[in-house]
């Protein structure tokens, strides 16, 4: 800016460099307004207060001293935090404006005014510190907002209370925390035209996975009404994840998540001007609140912004009500996921959980023991016992001084972009959020476990549990010949294993992602009244709510819930098992036991692709395909290669090919690799037959083992007999592959052998193996163990 140094500046002349002048989220405003507007991001305009017009108001006011002093009686312990805040916000809102300072604020005001055509227009009145967004703090919500301001007199008494804000007893404790002097950091004022978000809805959006730092994600919380109750944690809102790398095409929906939030309450402006919380309707808290096309619209603008600032950042977006017009509200840096060290892969593992006594959303990936403390209200902190697990309904910056002391945290509301989650994350805590009754369920003074280490489930388990926390560096990793892949069956954590070195994912386990992410028993959707139980209809009728084709909410949750494995490894190969429980297992699927047969032997019964033909499952099948169909299709994922387990002739193989063709997976089409397990000893002995029906076989130990040696792998008394390294089993391994390749196909390996045993794996590097595909926790282990085969 100029040497003048105006006391009032508007957006549109600003930019990203002005941070000591009105502070990051002001300066972010003007940067966006004015280079990413011709690119389709939308911006409220307004104006902002500088750092000098705050200083000058102090001035003005004499208020330096009195504010210097009471910091000081605070450092030397004379008076508490409580009292010091209280006394310092009590001389600036008994201030008066300068002269000068009000008349430009005005001025900048009614221009706005004139621009809308409106007198006394409404507008957000936001405080903005000009060490705001600095690389190592967020300072989320560490100031005041005031929404739907108009007039003139509210207009100053709006900004002299968030020039009080600056001296509340979190943005006191804050500032200390991270080393910040009370005298350096001054406040601007940002005043902007209000979107009316009362009438629609909004959120808080993230260029990054918040929890696992993949980079490739978009994540957007959203909540119907004004966005402070998303922001804040007050509201369980909205979660959607967009892959980023397939936005640019329009013929895509690369939508990896839908979850619908509870939203039981949404804040609104009364006939007053006065905003408040009022529960939703019924039918709000069942309505997505943004449909796919705002869910990409916004994705793609977070896309442009982080290009723009190069890295990834932390938005506020709002919908009108009236218009329907998607706004971009606020963008700041993004400061935890963005700058954690990669370069290590750090697990946790709960030894011998206890109970389960709450579940929410995970925050983080770390695991901890505690004693619960139990605070229902930020007034009672006092009582907080320093190293415990907090536990409460929700969090605001007044509790910063109270979070940074616990072990854990634990919300009864707010999801992955809360208050709480924010800070936890910045304090590396792990947190879970949005239980909905820990503070009924949990009580003061009670042994829990808090752990985040399952992906996006976190859960509270009852007892001090151990905690053991591995760290294996990434550095140095050989490379291998040997393709090195994931066995991988739970969404949620997928995305966490982005950064390991793995050539893609060899076996992704559907009827896992069924059992997590549907819960539903296929046929019953395609046969909703013949379920003969009232209680399991219910419960499905609740499942499938918006969904007036019940197979559709199938078919959706199945391949949004593989999206998300096939995401992280992006365009590594994913081999997809088609479902492959056993007839007991379908069975406690939700409406399972009006379609599933009761067999002796379900392990070589009714199971795998006799099943997709058959005319009791066929159109079961049928939504399976349309799954895999849409994950390569409409979502994208053209990596995804789609495996047949337990295929007992080369005729059944033909069978089930057919049928798929018939849904749409045509072998060869579009790329379309399909893979059959070798599990059973006719896909050995009739190796080179199946090889002509597939592009791959990738052996299944498990029950290869078992059909070779005769032996029930359940079995207890038998269990000294299974052994994966038996001479009938290897010799099994050691012949598939010879004849497989001979015959021109791939081989991997999906058993568990390798994993609970690397050396293992170098056996099968020596039989010449293509791949072999472990659980993440062994993979670095095993990497090296096939590296150094390969070099013998």
């Amino acid at each position: 800016m100029d040497s003048s140094n105006p006391l009032v500046i508007d957006f549109g002349k600003l930019k990203r460099d002005d941070v000591p002048i009105v502070g990051g989220k002001n300066a972010s405003l003007g940067e966006m307004i004015g280079a990413l507007g011709r690119q389709g991001i939308l911006v409220p305009p307004g104006f902002a207060t500088t750092a000098d017009a705050y200083r000058r108001y102090l001035s003005a006011n004499n208020l330096d001293a009195g504010i210097a002093a009471e910091l000081e009686k605070l450092a030397a312990g004379k008076i508490t935090l409580h009292h010091a805040g209280e006394a310092i916000r009590a001389l600036i809102l008994g201030g008066e404006w300068p002269e000068d300072t009000a008349k430009a604020i005005l001025a900048h005001y009614k221009d706005l005014c004139n621009s809308q055509a409106e007198v006394n227009v409404t507008v957000a009145v936001r405080s903005s510190a000009t060490a705001e967004d600095l690389p190592d703090a967020s300072f989320a919500g560490q100031q005041e907002t005031f929404l739907n301001i108009s007039g003139e007199t509210n207009l100053l008494d709006a900004c002299r209370r968030c020039y009080a804000s600056l001296f509340t007893d979190r943005a006191i404790s804050y500032r200390k925390m991270k080393g910040f002097s009370h005298t350096q950091v001054a406040l601007s004022v940002g005043v902007q035209l209000m979107v009316r978000a009362d009438t629609g809805g909004s959120g808080v959006m993230f260029s990054i996975d918040t929890e696992t730092g993949f980079p490739d994600a978009v994540l957007i919380n959203a909540a119907w009404g004004l966005g402070e109750n998303v922001v804040q944690g007050a509201v369980d809102p909205d979660e959607y994840e967009v892959f980023k790398p397939f936005l640019s095409n329009a013929d895509l929906t690369p939508i990896l998540e839908k979850r619908l939030g509870g939203k039981e309450i949404k804040m609104i402006i009364d006939s007053g001007g006065t905003p408040r919380n009022v529960p939703t309707s019924k039918a709000e808290r069942e309505l997505f609140v943004l449909s796919d096309e705002e869910i990409l619209s916004l994705a793609r603008q977070a896309c442009i912004i982080e290009d723009h600032y190069g890295q990834p950042m932390d938005m506020e977006w709002a919908r009108d009500g009236k218009t329907g017009t998607l706004y971009i509200v606020q963008a700041r840096p993004e400061t935890v996921q963005s700058r954690s060290d990669t370069s290590a892969l750090k697990t946790y593992e709960v030894q011998d959980p206890g109970k389960t006594l709450v579940t929410g959303l995970s925050v983080g990936d770390a695991a901890v023991a505690g004693t619960v403390s139990i605070i229902e209200n930020a007034k009672d902190i006092d009582r907080f016992v320093d190293g415990s697990v907090l536990v409460t309904s929700t969090t605001d910056p007044d509790w910063v001084p109270i979070m940074k002391r616990a072990a854990a945290i634990v919300t009864d509301h707010g999801g992955r972009t809360s208050h709480a989650a924010i800070i936890s994350r910045e304090l590396g805590l792990p947190a879970v959020v949005g239980c909905g009754n820990a503070m009924h369920v949990l009580h003061d003074e009670q042994d829990v476990t808090v752990s985040c280490a399952g992906g996006e489930d976190g859960v509270v388990t009852e007892g001090l549990s151990e905690v053991v926390v591995t760290e294996e560096p990434l550095s140095d990793l050989p490379q291998t010949r040997t393709k090195v892949m994931l066995n991988l069956a739970n969404p949620s954590a997928a995305l966490r294993w982005w950064h390991l070195p793995t050539d893609g994912v060899g076996l992704a386990r559907m009827e896992f992602v069924i059992n997590s992410a549907v819960r539903v028993h296929p046929m019953a959707l395609v046969n909703f009244d013949r379920i003969t139980d009232p209680t399991v209809q219910a419960e499905i009728e609740a499942l499938t709510i918006g969904y007036d084709d019940k197979p559709a909410y199938f078919v959706d949750h199945l391949a949004r819930g593989l999206s998300r494995i096939a995401a992280f490894c992006y365009p590594k190969p994913v081999i997809v098992r088609m479902s492959d429980f056993k007839t007991n297992e379908y069975a406690d699927l939700l409406g399972g036991r009006d379609f599933e047969p009761h067999e002796a032997n379900p392990m070589i019964g009714f199971r795998g692709a006799s099943r997709y033909y058959s005319e009791n499952y066929r159109d079961g099948f049928a939504l399976e395909c349309q799954a895999i169909a849409r994950l390569r299709g409409l979502i994208g994922f053209d990596n995804v290669i789609v495996m047949i387990p337990f295929c007992r002739t080369p005729e059944e193989a033909d069978r089930v090919l057919a049928v798929m063709e018939e849904h749409g997976l045509k072998r060869g089409q579009d790329g379309l690799e399909v893979y059959v397990m070798c599990e059973i000893p006719s896909n050995v002995i009739r190796a080179k037959e199946f090889a002509q029906r597939f592009d791959g076989f990738s052996i299944g130990s498990n029950d290869l083992t078992q059909l070779t040696l005769g032996i029930d792998r359940d079995s207890e008394e038998l269990a000294a007999l299974f052994r994966e390294d038996d001479p009938a089993v290897l010799w099994m391994i050691e012949t598939v592959i010879r004849e497989a390749h001979a015959a021109g196909s791939k081989v991997g390996f999906c058993g568990q052998a390798p994993s609970n045993d690397p050396a293992y794996a170098g056996r099968l590097v020596r039989f010449g193996i293509d791949s072999v595909s472990v659980t993440p926790d062994s993979f670095i282990k095993v990497l090296r163990n096939v590296a150094k085969a390969e070099a013998d």
